[in-house]
């Protein structure tokens, strides 16, 4: 078989002189028209994702790209040829849910050929080979070339891991997608250079890298072109944008601004310390960047902070809340708490909650601290006990509650633009305003996808949203 003049046969010669200017993405569109994809057509594959916004974002692309080879997304009650499962490992128990899915993949689809990928399998790739049913392992320099490593999908006598050290991890993954949701994706980042004393982060994901500004706005205007109306900017550390192509993160968000078709951006968690006054100052007066921040906090105590080796104290997060909230006082703030950290005594985390029920912010994002295998915080000797995470974990996420549902009152009876969202069957339409409050509407599918103007009622049944009414 030939294709432009090419034998099929030459596949891997032809991806060893792939240029290297070519991102990863564009190299596996070239290899895909390389490869004799008659093994792929009619192939039905299943994918299972954990963890953070930009491991979904990955899934999707993943996903597109296989079914441009001409594999379809199984359906309920079928059995898939391909199990793809993107990982998570920021905590122990992401782990055992890592493991559990897999356990669960490979028995639900008997015979699959089952590639697990992510956090999760950089870290510990030779004991995810071990899973039963696993056929290959890919670390997070080589699922970006997913297509060279599948063959011809026949299963292994035991699992191949296929990784690279965390120094060598170079590669930026393009990734934009939207699988079954509205909202767009927009992968502009990877990696990080923090280390912070509890996270294994930059040991799965390598050094902080990122896309070029032409590119990421390039993919934006495709997904005005595919009819989407909402972007959430995502990565590992975005605020830390340009360090590899000497570019800025606040360029990227003035070059998105300008991208017609586009209704709205949403940028997703960036570092207090990495949240400029111009960025803030920006979305203010932007009318695509809405008025929805992510900031992880992670302790509102300073020692803690310190032994996190967090890169601000309290006095610089708390000044950038006050900034918002001068420039947008109905602005979304989500914050991310840790709680029982190595060397949060009682002192510590009451001095922590104190300053956090004394933020104006929105939602708490809580978890339990987790040890993770050769952190620095290991070395911390104060241990909280598992009852004690439990307590405090409970403290917050009522703080939380109550902060969530005052911000609400606040807006019942206002008038809001809500981009309608996808809903499943029998269930109320959904969407979210420019500040994220979540709003259920009355069953219609002609109002999916499209802006409409509500009058937000009470709560709904559950408190989870506000009922709107169509003006």
């Amino acid at each position: 078989m030939q294709l432009f003049g090419v034998k099929v046969s030459a596949f891997y010669r032809f991806c060893s002189i792939i240029p290297a200017r070519l991102s990863n993405f564009a190299a596996n569109y070239i290899i895909l028209y390389m490869i004799d994809t008659t093994i792929f057509q009619n192939k039905k594959a299943v994918y299972y994702t954990l963890g953070c916004k930009l491991n979904f974002a990955e899934t999707s692309t993943i996903g597109k790209m296989l079914k441009e080879a001409g594999v379809r997304t199984v359906r309920p009650g079928e059995k898939a040829d391909i199990c793809i499962v993107n990982t998570c490992s920021v905590t122990e128990v992401a782990d055992k849910k890592c493991r559990q899915a897999i356990h669960r993949l490979v028995k639900n689809h008997p015979g699959a050929f089952v590639v697990v990928m992510g956090c999760y399998a950089q870290l510990k790739p030779e004991q995810v080979a071990d899973i039963e049913g696993v056929d290959l392992v890919l670390g997070a320099e080589q699922k970006g070339d997913l297509m060279k490593y599948l063959g011809n999908l026949e299963k292994h006598a035991h699992g191949e891991a296929v990784t690279t050290a965390v120094k060598d991890i170079r590669t930026f993954v393009p990734s934009c997608s939207r699988g079954d949701r509205t909202r767009y994706f927009l992968k502009v980042q990877d990696g990080c250079d923090y280390f912070c004393s509890y996270c294994t982060i930059p040991f799965a994901r390598g050094r902080s890298r990122n896309g070029k500004i032409a590119d990421l706005v390039e993919q934006a205007r495709q997904v005005a072109e595919e009819g989407g109306k909402e972007i959430v900017l995502t990565g590992v550390n975005i605020g830390d944008f340009g360090k590899t192509t000497g570019e800025t993160f606040f360029s990227l968000v003035q070059a998105l601004d300008k991208v017609e078709g586009i209704e709205r951006y949403r940028i997703s968690s960036i570092e207090p310390n990495l949240l400029t006054d111009e960025i803030i100052a920006f979305v203010a007066q932007s009318k695509r960047f809405m008025p929805h921040f992510h900031i992880p906090l992670q302790s509102g105590c300073d020692e803690v902070l310190k032994l996190m080796r967090r890169r601000y104290d309290t006095q610089l997060f708390a000044s950038k809340v006050h900034t918002i909230k001068s420039y947008m006082p109905d602005a979304f703030i989500g914050v991310d708490v840790i709680v029982g950290t190595r060397g949060e005594t009682p002192e510590y985390f009451e001095k922590a909650y104190e300053f956090i029920q004394g933020l104006d912010v929105t939602q708490l994002h809580v978890f339990s601290y987790s040890e993770r295998p050769g952190t620095q915080a290991l070395k911390i000797d104060y241990v909280v006990s598992p009852e004690d995470k439990h307590a405090r974990s409970q403290r917050l996420l009522a703080l939380s509650e109550e902060k969530t549902h005052a911000f609400y009152a606040r807006h019942i009876g206002q008038e809001a633009t809500v981009l309608v969202e996808h809903a499943k069957a029998g269930m109320p339409m959904h969407g979210f305003t420019p500040n994220y409050i979540r709003v259920e509407l009355e069953r219609n599918e002609a109002l999916d996808n499209q802006m409409v103007r509500v009058r937000l009622g009470d709560f709904n049944a559950d408190g989870t949203a506000l009922q709107g009414t169509l003006m």
